[in-house]
Parts: C-alpha cells; sequence; structure tokens
C-alpha cells in the first residue's frame, strides 16, 4: 500500500513582507511586474501606470482629470506620464477630430517590447503585401497643385501651479570630513576578583556554542574579559550578556571582536542600587521585647515610662 507524502507548509520568512492573499473573484487587475517593479520609474509613475491600466477604455486620463481625483499636483502628475512615456507604457497622439478640432488618443501597455515587435511585424507584413507593379515607361507626372495649408490655433497655455520647493531635510548619512564621535572606553569592574574573571573569560570562549559567527582569539578573550566581568558585577546573567552582544550581528561579520568590544562600552547596564542597611534586633532590657536599635537599650515604651516616673519623683510625687 503507497504511503501518502505529506509536505509541511513553507516556512514564513523571519524578516522581510510576508504576503496574505486571498484570491479575488471580481473586482481586480492584472498588472505585469514589468510596471510593478520596474528599476527605472519613480514610485508615483508606477502606481500611476497602475491605475491607468485599471480603467475602462474610453476614460479620460489627462493631467487635469488624474489631478481632479488624487491629490498630487498636475506638475507631479505630467512628470510621472512623461516617465511611462519614455518606457514605453503610455503612447499619446494627437489625433484630428470632427470640427476641426484635436484630441489626445493614449494607449497603455502592459508589454512595451512586445507591442513594440508587434507594430514591427505588422509593418514588415504591410511592406511584403503590397504588389510589385511591372515594368513601363516612364511617365513625367502632372505638376499637382500644392496643398492648402490650414493654420490651426494652437490652445493657450494653461497657467499650471508650482508647488513650493521643499526645503532640504536634515543629512542623514555623515560626510566623509565630518569628525566623528570618540570611542566609548571598554567598562572594567569596580572590584575585580579572581572568580569574576574567570566567569567572564569563560562566558567569551563558550560564544561559539550559540553564535558560531563570534570564534574569538586568545587575545581577543583577553582583552575583552573587563568589559564582560563589569556586566557581571552589575548583576547581569550569563544568558543576558551572551544573547545582548551577539543577537542580530551584520552580514557579512568582518570583525567579531570590534563589534563585541562596542556593544560592551554602548550598552552597559546601571550598577546596582545600593542595598538598604538592615538595623538589627535588641531586647529591652525592661520588658525583654524585641525592638530595631543600632545598640542595646530600653524599647521606646519602657523608656516613654521611665521618663515620665522620674519627672514625677522630680516633682515630689509618688505613685
Amino acid at each position: 500500500m503507497d504511503t501518502q507524502q505529506v509536505s509541511a507548509p513553507p516556512r514564513a520568512p523571519s524578516a522581510g513582507v510576508v504576503h496574505i492573499n486571498i484570491r479575488l473573484t471580481d473586482g481586480y487587475t492584472i498588472i505585469s511586474n514589468r510596471l510593478s517593479q520596474h528599476r527605472g520609474l519613480s514610485l508615483l509613475a508606477i502606481g500611476l501606470g497602475t491605475h491607468i491600466q485599471s480603467l475602462p477604455d474610453g476614460r479620460r486620463v489627462g493631467v487635469k482629470a488624474l489631478a481632479a481625483v488624487f491629490p498630487e499636483s498636475e506638475v507631479r502628475i505630467a512628470a510621472a506620464l512623461r516617465e511611462l512615456e519614455q518606457h514605453g507604457f503610455l503612447r499619446r497622439t494627437r489625433e484630428r477630430v470632427g470640427g476641426g478640432k484635436l484630441a489626445t488618443r493614449t494607449e497603455s501597455y502592459n508589454h512595451p517590447e512586445a507591442a513594440v515587435r508587434g507594430r514591427m511585424r505588422e509593418c514588415v507584413a504591410a511592406v511584403a503585401t503590397v504588389p510589385v507593379a511591372a515594368a513601363e515607361p516612364v511617365r513625367v507626372p502632372a505638376p499637382e497643385p500644392e496643398p492648402v495649408h490650414v493654420a490651426v490655433p494652437e490652445p493657450e497655455p494653461v497657467p499650471v501651479p508650482v508647488d513650493p520647493v521643499p526645503a532640504p531635510g536634515p543629512r542623514l548619512v555623515p560626510t566623509p570630513t565630518a569628525p566623528r564621535k570618540p570611542r566609548l572606553p571598554l567598562p572594567a569592574p569596580q572590584h575585580p576578583t579572581e572568580a569574576l574573571c574567570a566567569a567572564a573569560a569563560d562566558l567569551l570562549a563558550g560564544l561559539p556554542k550559540t553564535a558560531p559567527m563570534f570564534l574569538l582569539s586568545e587575545e581577543d578573550v583577553r582583552a575583552l574579559v573587563p568589559g564582560v566581568a563589569a556586566w557581571l558585577e552589575r548583576g547581569a546573567r550569563p544568558d543576558a550578556v551572551r544573547a545582548a552582544i551577539t543577537e542580530d550581528p551584520p552580514v557579512p561579520l568582518r570583525h567579531p571582536a570590534k563589534l563585541l568590544r562596542h556593544r560592551l562600552a554602548a550598552l552597559l547596564p546601571p550598577p546596582l542600587p545600593a542595598a538598604v542597611p538592615v538595623v538589627p534586633l535588641q531586647n529591652c532590657d525592661d520588658c525583654d521585647r524585641a525592638f530595631r536599635s543600632s545598640v542595646p537599650g530600653r524599647c521606646r515604651g519602657c523608656g516613654e515610662a521611665r521618663a515620665g516616673a522620674g519627672g514625677a519623683e522630680w516633682l515630689g510625687l509618688s505613685a
């Protein structure tokens, strides 16, 4: 009897986008990756091209019609249309319509390269089907009347509002000549002990067990021991120290010792709060009750009673 093979579901990636897709039955448009992932188009041009391809035939896609729908200005929309036209996703031509008027015809292409190849094949086929006439005596054609050119008035340019140029934002990447921050010193324990330094050395030498990229030399271990000892002195657990200094390393990791030194200095936890001194317990000399005091003697009740009795004797009163 054949056994049915069960394949495990694919594991979701730990970083990056994860698609949660639902099968669509209506209200969708198939967009080619040639447009959606084009490296030479801006995001505005890609989004505008996607919108145009989702429209039905006959819908107006002029600058003013698009600006009336979307928040972008006419200047930005016109620039995005020029991008699409330069890369072959749009083709705009001026055609004469009835009444001597001109209209703009816009053609949207989801595969510009295939459309160009198709037009070339049509041209070649049209040339191939032209019949070749037999050789006839050369006849001088009669002069044709010169065509009469009718001047078509050009439409007056409409002033387009220009968006104000935004002020340059702060530079996020420092220039090569910018002064660098001083290097943080490697921390060291306030009260180093042999056991503390040995625990720090064992932690550094055992890093490859959980993080193979952090294989250190003996010299690197000796140099980083004071930093790890400072963390352990401040109450950090070894597993917490190991996770803080090795988690999410850059790829590729070229200098693991330098990365550990930086993280030990930059992520150093604060020192533990000072311990509150505990006042010891004492037994009262009179009632033998326990009370807290740094020196032996009497409790507060017995002390106040003796003070009251002393005052009565001073006034000449007897109990």
